[in-house]
């Protein structure tokens, strides 16, 4: 990981984002680059006016950056919407890493569609980490939600390819659905068939892991597959808990929308669920390497 860059509109949620990028540059030498968007759909004075107070800030977390935790560090400023500057400059930079804040959380409840960083996630070709913890050190034990797509190979790739589970336990976990559950209710099923059928249907999850595992060529420290009481999102969340991880990893399509493989929205589900740090990986991320 050479060079990260961090969405900052100056809010706490956006310290948390540059705390974690500062963290992730230290541990791995890497260059940090800050862009703030300023809104051009507004009188010219007043973006002349926003434009020179954010260089200002930005010149001085920069200098902060630079002076204390010894990182090389830049800044940028974007014009146009808030969505469409981060875009633009993380196509233009092509950075490894983009940071972003977490959305507001107690204003939108759990409204996520529509914010700046569920699009930015969703149309970008880079991976993206949506900052939802306080950052106190690295990642000490990362979470890989795997449906055995492109999606999930991707995110398990990135862990390695981007060196963030060098120094880090690193779990895998599939999600599994038991088809027919809904009606075993309604069925003659007695409850020790019920037990037993899914069961049977853990045995086959664990076994589609293991061949999973084995083709993506580097195993993790843990393999584990939980079945689908609720949702794949919730199901993410509560073992990343339950585990104290401190990152959880998901596969996205890039610009497609975010992946729906993971029996439904799973990446959407899971940055609005999820109180911990949530790194998405489109494909695109894993074949331009």
């Amino acid at each position: 990981m050479k060079k990260i860059l961090v969405a900052t509109d100056f809010s706490a949620r956006s310290d948390r984002a540059i705390r974690r990028a500062t963290l992730l540059a230290r541990q791995f030498g890497a260059s940090v680059i800050l862009v703030h968007v300023v809104d051009d759909d507004q009188p010219r004075q007043l973006v002349e006016s926003e434009s020179e107070i954010a260089e200002r800030i930005l010149a001085d977390q920069c200098a902060s950056l630079r002076d204390i935790d010894g990182l090389d560090c830049e800044l940028l400023i974007e014009l146009g919407d808030p969505f469409e500057g981060i875009a633009a400059a993380t196509a233009r930079l092509s950075p490894d890493l983009l940071v972003v804040g977490t959305h507001r959380r107690q204003a939108l409840k759990d409204l996520f569609l529509g914010t700046t960083a569920e699009r930015t996630i969703r149309a970008s070709k880079r991976p993206v980490v949506m900052a939802n913890n306080v950052p106190a050190a690295p990642w000490r034990h990362i979470l890989v939600g795997i449906d055995f797509s492109d999606n999930s190979s991707a995110a398990f790739e990135a862990v390695k390819s981007l060196g963030i589970g060098a120094n880090a336990t690193v779990s895998a976990l599939h999600v599994f659905d038991a088809p027919g559950t809904a009606l075993i209710a309604h069925s003659t099923m007695t409850r020790d068939e019920a037990t037993g059928y899914i069961a049977g249907e853990q045995v086959r999850a664990e076994k589609d892991l293991a061949a999973f595992v084995k083709r993506a060529g580097h195993a993790p420290d843990n393999a584990i597959v939980r079945f689908n009481e609720t949702s794949v999102g919730m199901v993410l969340a509560e073992t990343a808990r339950e585990l104290s991880a401190d990152l959880i990893v998901v596969g996205t399509r890039g610009r497609s929308g975010v992946a729906r493989t993971m029996l439904g929205s799973t990446a959407e589900e899971t940055f609005r669920v999820s109180e911990m740090d949530v790194l998405a990986v489109p494909v695109a991320s894993s074949r331009s390497r």
